[in-house]
């Protein structure tokens, strides 16, 4: 898929665990897993903003694109 997931990044930054994250923001280890190994078909813009919120960032730093990966079919 073209978009990269960077929440693994963004956790190492602020020196958060999954389980710590999971637990602020009520969302479950095992979906945000399936999230940060870009293994997810979508996440709820709900999901994003609290997301942000915890991490302090944009979304544009969480997932990027790039058009050098081949497309999902």
């Amino acid at each position: 898929m073209g978009i990269v997931v960077r929440l693994d990044e963004k956790l190492h930054e602020r020196r958060m665990t999954l389980t710590e994250l999971s637990a602020r923001i009520g969302i479950t280890v095992a979906n945000l897993s399936i999230l940060k190994t870009g293994k997810a078909k979508a996440i709820r813009f709900s999901t994003l903003e609290s997301i942000c919120a915890v991490l302090d960032c944009q979304p544009g730093d969480l997932l990027v694109f790039d058009p050098s990966l081949p497309p999902e079919e």
